[in-house]
């Protein structure tokens, strides 16, 4: 199927080697910093490291692709404090990204997440996608634990963190929406003509049951699978314009058009 083979080619070419770059300007008071790259997507995250000596290194900050000149060649890289790998108990240094430091890209993309209505969907798209799927099924016991049938964008970070997973699926209305599982930054859309009759939420999964807390967001059962994922994806793709056109021609998401910043 066409779209079958296009998702193999956008997956296999984000699949390749982490990107590695030197920073060229930083500015550590706006945490922003630019590198040379031949090309990179918007919204692709990674990490800023400092090489201590040529045999040992440490991740200073998080980096996002904030903004990419085609033209030149330079990226904008957004920077983030780095908690995944806290631990109150070791000392730790106090360096700050200088130039010279190394941003590495794409880190985790050989590692995905899918996120389907049905066992029927996501079978589909996993067997027809040669990337390593992490299964949902450890991600809804990692939901059980921290309480939420409905999975916030916390939820999405923490489990890549723990997982080293990079990439996030989601299966919406016969589009497969390839997502940053880090910053929420759609990366690609790709038509998928699959039926989802009977909608399984708050995703496909063998767990019976996703426990919920007392009390606090996340914490409701999940009514209907597509408007959450929805909701997620507009609140971090505010400028795209394809995911735009989807949302406007879906009667029940009219509510979410005015969020987006088309033209602003």
């Amino acid at each position: 199927m066409k779209y079958t083979i296009l998702l193999i080619l956008m997956v296999s070419q984000m699949m390749a080697a982490v990107m590695k770059a030197p920073i060229l300007t930083v500015d550590n008071d706006k945490a922003l910093a630019t590198i040379e790259i031949d090309h990179i997507d918007v919204g692709v995250s990674g990490f800023v490291v400092h090489h201590i000596t040529p045999e040992h290194s440490v991740i200073l900050k998080n980096a996002t692709v904030m903004a990419y000149d085609k033209a030149k060649k330079i990226a904008t890289i957004k920077m983030s404090e780095f908690n995944a790998l806290r631990n109150n108990s070791l000392p730790y240094g106090k360096y700050k990204p200088e130039v010279g430091d190394t941003v590495e890209l794409a880190f985790g993309y050989s590692r995905a997440l899918l996120i389907a209505p049905t066992e029927e969907i996501y079978h589909q798209i996993s067997k027809s996608v040669r990337i390593q799927w992490i299964h949902p099924d450890l991600f809804a016991t990692v939901l059980s634990f921290a309480g939420h049938p409905t999975p916030l964008q916390e939820d999405f970070t923490s489990f890549a963190n723990a997982a080293s997973v990079g990439l996030l699926f989601i299966y919406l209305d016969k589009k497969v929406y390839t997502v940053d599982i880090k910053s929420f930054t759609i990366l690609n859309i790709t038509d998928a003509s699959f039926e989802a009759k009977k909608k399984q939420t708050p995703f496909y999964t063998r767990v019976t049951k996703i426990d919920a807390a007392w009390w606090g967001e996340g914490s409701d059962e999940m009514e209907n699978y597509a408007p959450h994922y929805y909701k997620l994806l507009v609140q971090n793709n505010k400028k795209n314009k394809a995911l735009y056109e989807i949302v406007k021609s879906h009667k029940e998401l009219v509510d979410l058009v005015t969020e987006f910043k088309i033209g602003k």
